[in-house]
């Protein structure tokens, strides 16, 4: 398994992997990720023409490989991102034939939320080959203060417990909301 901080080593050094497999019960990691793929890899000229982005329901796992096998037009690479693409579960073994041989300009980058892939089959062992796989996992209410404290004081701010436990009894543990809340507060705080 692949941690948040060696995918961020990855866009830092402009080494990626072919392929990257975010899945999993928290979509604010797996929607972090990709947003740091698309903000840090391409030019904004390059993402005209080499960001490609597609969705499971939309799509099919062939239409899916031949955007994957183009070249990337005036630049290194191309980012193929795959978003909803637990919609794909029933053909997405199909991509097993891509994962085994990928083309190195392209950068698939494949958001499969709410659901992991069977460690069990061939194209889950496949991607760990080939590629790196992230699985989020939901926080549990323990680690979602921890999350909140250290979110707070990256900002350049402290809380106290009292609030943070507030915050996370307000907002449960659906770290995509809580993030926006905090990122109000800190606004309203900056103005």
């Amino acid at each position: 398994m692949t941690t948040v901080s060696e995918i961020k080593n990855d866009i830092k050094t402009k080494n990626f992997a072919p392929i990257y497999l975010l899945m999993g019960e928290e979509e604010f990691y797996i929607d972090n990720i990709t947003n740091l793929f698309i903000q840090n890899v391409l030019t904004e000229e390059e993402k005209q023409f080499n960001l490609n982005i597609l969705y499971g329901k939309d799509t099919s796992v062939d239409q899916i490989i031949t955007v994957c096998k183009k070249y990337p037009l005036m630049s290194k690479f191309q980012i193929v991102l795959i978003r909803e693409a637990q919609d794909l579960s029933r053909t997405f073994d199909n991509l097993l034939g891509y994962i085994k041989n990928p083309l190195k300009s392209t950068i698939l980058i494949i958001n499969y939320k709410h659901k992991t892939i069977d460690k069990r089959k061939a194209v889950y062992k496949e991607l760990l080959k080939a590629g790196k796989i992230f699985e989020s996992k939901k926080l549990y209410d323990n680690q979602v203060q921890n999350w909140i404290s250290e979110k707070i004081s990256s900002s350049g701010y402290s809380i106290e417990r009292k609030s943070i436990i507030l915050i996370n009894e307000h907002l449960g543990n659906n770290l995509s909301k809580i993030s926006n809340e905090i990122d109000k507060l800190l606004e309203i705080k900056n103005s």
